[in-house]
């Protein structure tokens, strides 16, 4: 198949949206496929090349969200590709949970190697996030032989029991599936922009030890060092310090969910770096291997105590994406990490930009190229407007750009991470055209 040419004039649109053909493909899998699938718009992919999606009728355009923050190096990598092609040649399948094979050891190595701390570390590689979050959650359990966590509303870390018990950013994803895993307790988590504060959040951990969950009963605080789903809401900048010193102050695990803001993203390769915190335990999954899938946790080699048999997986650690997310190891080390780092800055500051000019948005925030935009009906008050992000994601796709929504009024720019800058303008001048008109 035919890929886009780098220098194509992106967007481009040849046909209504969607093009017959897209009507076509997503007449029948709707027929075939879960209703429980959110599309937000009717883009039906054929192939993608860097930061460019082609739909199945010709029409190319932007992708703003790399496959939910997956697409780290861009669409279809040639370096990501060439060592998935070569792997496919040699060996596809073993099951590293029962015999030996380099990709996954050396995989294994390199995460331990570039993963937060000085102490020794041991990996276990799975197939997704979720997964990465189910076995963080019966590591904590298993090692410090206590029952309870504690995680943030606002947080998403999967939809499989476990995780989805951790998750509380959508009534919806938790509605009609209790009774969940017991011993799940929620906090608010900072927000700089809306509240609450840092304090007041703290102090709501401390109201439930002292009133319904002992601190010495707590395996585990889970938390995303910049919340995804729930909003790209960066918390403010002494809240994870603060809570690192109270997880280590009672025996607690301190357990980053990396999954959305990890490898690169943030423009360190962890987002927790950012606030020079190092957890005991570190869930990744999208964006390590390029939009294959694989998972990971990455946990101090005395935490993982667990004996043979107590966790295993068929399919973790397969050796096309173990090779796959090598490669994109080897270039986010190489320079897309600063680059990521650099043209975030464009971005959020081409954002902030746009926002002195319109009053849709309440606020930009985010690190690197994890940027969200709060939409609202009005800024002093801080009206949430969720009917208008969603109507802005609409109108930005029928101009050929793809963006996806996060929390309740929330844009999320959340590019490969080889986009360029003229991309970025491209994009934010698209942008800015949807909301002078919603305005």
């Amino acid at each position: 198949m035919r890929k886009p040419r780098k220098d194509s004039k992106t967007p481009h649109l040849v046909t209504p949206l969607p093009g017959p053909k897209a009507r076509a493909l997503i007449a029948e899998d709707q027929q075939f496929t879960s209703p429980s699938y959110t599309r937000p718009y009717p883009l039906a992919v054929g192939r993608g090349f860097g930061a460019v999606i082609e739909d199945v009728d010709g029409n190319r355009f932007l992708d703003f969200t790399a496959g939910i923050a997956v697409c780290s190096t861009g669409h279809c990598h040639p370096e990501v590709v060439a060592a998935i092609a070569a792997q496919a040649h040699t060996l596809l399948h073993m099951s590293g949970t029962d015999f030996y094979y380099a990709p996954q050891r050396d995989v294994a190595k390199k995460l331990a190697e570039i993963a937060p701390g000085e102490a020794a570390k041991r990996v276990f590689l799975t197939n997704s996030g979720a997964e990465s979050v189910e076995a963080a959650f019966k590591l904590a359990r298993f090692h410090t032989g206590r029952q309870q966590v504690i995680a943030f509303f606002g947080a998403f870390h999967g939809r499989t029991m476990g995780a989805l018990s951790l998750t509380s950013s959508k009534a919806v994803q938790r509605a009609g599936f209790g009774p969940l895993v017991p011993g799940v307790t929620h906090v608010d988590f900072p927000n700089p922009w809306r509240g609450p504060s840092a304090d007041q959040c703290l102090a709501q951990i401390d109201k439930v030890f002292r009133r319904s969950v002992p601190a010495d009963e707590v395996a585990a605080f889970f938390v995303e060092p910049i919340q995804g789903e729930g909003g790209y809401v960066v918390p403010p900048p002494d809240f994870h310090p603060r809570l690192k010193a109270l997880a280590e102050h009672h025996g607690i695990l301190y357990i980053a969910d990396e999954i959305q803001s990890g490898m690169g993203r943030t423009g360190r390769m962890f987002a927790i770096e950012h606030w020079d915190v190092v957890p005991d335990i570190v869930c990744l999954a999208k964006g390590i291997a390029s939009g294959m899938p694989l998972g990971a946790i990455v946990a101090r080699a005395d935490l993982m105590s667990w004996p043979p048999g107590a966790h295993g997986t068929t399919f973790g650690g397969n050796p096309v994406a173990c090779q796959a997310a090598l490669a994109t190891i080897r270039l986010l080390e190489r320079g897309l990490i600063e680059h990521a780092g650099r043209v975030g800055e464009h971005l959020r500051a081409r954002l902030t930009a746009l926002a002195e000019r319109s009053g849709l948005i309440g606020e930009v925030r985010g690190l690197g190229l994890m940027i969200g935009v709060e939409i609202v009906r009005d800024r002093a008050t801080k009206l949430a407007a969720p009917a208008e992000r969603d109507q802005l994601i609409q109108h930005c796709f029928e101009r050929g750009l793809l963006l996806l929504g996060c929390g309740p009024n929330t844009v999320r720019f959340c590019p490969p991470l080889v986009v360029t800058e003229d991309e970025i303008d491209t994009a934010v001048a698209i942008f800015g055209e949807v909301l002078g008109e919603l305005a």
